[in-house]
């Protein structure tokens, strides 16, 4: 059967992950990271796609982007991966695959779960026990969000802008959410929609989703085998 097409919607943010294959890192060390986001920057100026928030981490890789029409993050990762994955191997000496199969990307709703997705992608490091401030992880949008460095590649989403009336108030409204880590039951909710590659958001965004794609855009429970029977 064929695989259905993502779910792409022009000016509808999309949170991204790309992995290593098997989980296998695919940086090796800062020289590997800088080319990535020389590389990323070039294909968001190709594509026209804005870059929200992201974090790359050992062995995979988050965004959060919007697309100016449809198709664009598709080009954008198609561009990005080819190409990381050429310097890679040539400078590491190695061949094949670097990636874990296609990207999977899911649609997200405006405030607060952009927001959300923002502090889901700045807040791995330190759930992944790398850090203790988000802010001091180099390789991902955090700084730059808060006001400490300054990043072209970088487009403020809407709700972000809502933050605050200056960017000072921006900066440091989103410093506060960034203190507070994410529920547990957000961060399952997440990380499904990104799994199975949906809608996250209020139900009239689903419902909006569904009407322009004609797909059901919610999740499914994760099948289990049903209990036998005992003649009850």
């Amino acid at each position: 059967m064929a695989r259905l097409p993502r779910f792409d919607l022009p000016g509808v943010a999309q949170h991204i992950v790309q992995r290593g294959n098997n989980r296998l890192p695919c940086f090796l060390d800062d020289g590997d990271r800088l080319r990535y986001l020389t590389l990323l920057g070039e294909a968001l100026a190709a594509s026209g796609v804005q870059l929200h928030a992201y974090v790359l981490m050992d062995n995979h890789v988050h965004l959060l982007a919007t697309p100016p029409e449809t198709g664009a993050i598709s080009r954008l990762m198609q561009r990005l991966g080819r190409q990381y994955v050429g310097l890679f191997n040539a400078r590491h000496a190695r061949s094949g695959t670097l990636w874990e199969g296609r990207y999977k990307a899911c649609l997200v709703d405006t405030e607060p779960y952009v927001l959300a997705c923002y502090r889901y992608i700045e807040l791995n490091p330190v759930r992944a026990r790398m850090t203790d401030d988000p802010v001091a992880y180099r390789w991902s949008s955090c700084a730059a969000n808060v006001g400490q460095r300054p990043h072209s590649k970088l487009t403020p989403h809407s709700a972000w802008h809502a933050l605050g009336t200056s960017p000072e108030a921006r900066n440091a409204a989103y410093r506060g959410l960034l203190d507070e880590a994410l529920p547990a039951d957000q961060l399952d909710e997440i990380r499904l929609y990104l799994q199975q590659q949906r809608a996250w958001g209020r139900d009239d965004f689903r419902a909006m989703v569904e009407a322009k794609t004609r797909r059901f855009a919610g999740t499914r429970p994760a099948h289990r085998p049903g209990k036998a029977s005992h003649g009850k």
